[in-house]
């Protein structure tokens, strides 16, 4: 799905580098083919930054950006190898990561060291490059299970390491605490955030998380299968805002903090959702349980509201609430059918 072909999409993109702080500066970005990372490097381009785009194989990367040029460069390779020490950064932005339930299902093990052994390698590289900021990106997922459904950035709950569905928040937990070891041991300049549910038209097709099913069954005019009630809550966050507010916590965050990642706008619960969607595409929501390999990939059901009141602080304002993220998402889907 060539979204860069879409109209839409480049005017926002456009909306979204006028925001960004006007640096000359280099950024490597982990993940960069990802549903975040290929919006980040595209918005950094159009702001004028040097890019540095990683990911496991470069022919993704040559797929999705085209070619490399004088601003954009790419580094093939598995995060789970050292970056060579050669480059100059200035800021990481570590996104790379398995990031949806069938992954956790099949490679339990792979997502665990991608976690942990990637960041472990974004914070030796700036710990010999003490000028380098690092943002590690991390996710609502590692509060656990807590007996209210708002979350701050201080609280934290139960995670059942008995199972693999754990290796995902687990080995993010494991990350966060490593990036503030490095911070605290030898002053490494590091941020963390951590995202709500994010949507958007730089979703991958093989995504299997409900929401983007969602999307792409109504793109593609059939009904939107439900696996469950649906009933839990979640903060949902359409990509353009997601990036927007990382830019702001990569800027002026304060070292060593977390900072969810969210819009008060968009809370809604996954019926709820599944129906909006639904309506906006003109189908229908219909009933389906899931099978085991589903079912392991599958988080407990639970609501899950991101506070941002820290993010507020920092200057960060949604500009899409529910609505309008999934009819722009679908429109520029629909652009480049």
């Amino acid at each position: 799905m060539e979204i860069y072909h879409s109209l839409t999409y480049k005017k926002s993109l456009h909306s979204l580098a006028d925001h960004l702080p006007k640096k000359d500066v280099s950024i490597l970005i982990t993940g960069a083919s990802g549903l975040i990372g290929s919006c980040m490097v595209e918005a950094l381009l159009l702001g004028g930054f040097n890019v540095y785009a990683l990911d496991l194989r470069k022919e993704r990367l040559v797929e999705r950006f085209g070619q490399e040029n004088n601003k954009l460069h790419f580094i093939g390779q598995n995060i789970c190898e050292p970056i060579d020490d050669n480059y100059q950064f200035d800021y990481i932005i570590h996104a790379a990561s398995f990031a949806d339930p069938k992954s956790y299902a099949l490679y339990p093990a792979e997502t665990i060291l991608v976690n942990v052994v990637g960041a472990k390698n974004v914070l030796e590289y700036a710990k010999k490059h003490q000028n380098c900021r690092v943002l590690l990106t991390s996710t609502f997922e590692v509060y656990g299970k807590l007996p209210q459904d708002s979350y701050q950035e201080d609280e934290f709950g139960l995670l059942d390491f008995n199972s693999l569905r754990s290796c995902y928040p687990e080995s993010k937990r494991t990350a966060e605490i490593l990036l503030k070891s490095y911070v605290d041991e030898y002053g490494v300049d590091g941020v963390i955030i951590r995202f709500s549910s994010i949507y958007g038209p730089t979703m991958l097709k093989n995504d299997s998380k409900a929401h983007a099913q969602f999307l792409f069954k109504a793109l593609n005019h059939e009904d939107i299968v439900l696996k469950s009630k649906g009933e839990q809550v979640r903060t949902y966050t359409y990509v353009m805002d997601a990036v927007d507010a990382l830019f702001f916590v990569l800027f002026n965050g304060k070292t060593g903090e977390s900072y969810n990642i969210a819009n008060g706008n968009s809370i809604i619960s996954i019926a709820e959702l599944a129906h909006l969607i639904a309506s906006i595409a003109g189908t229908k929501v219909v009933f389906d349980l899931p099978d085991e390999l589903e079912k392991k990939g599958f988080s407990k059901p639970q609501n899950c509201i991101l506070d941002t009141t820290k993010l507020t602080k920092l200057g960060f304002v949604p500009h899409y609430d529910i609505k309008q993220g999934i009819i722009e998402t679908l429109d520029i889907m629909k652009e480049c059918l």
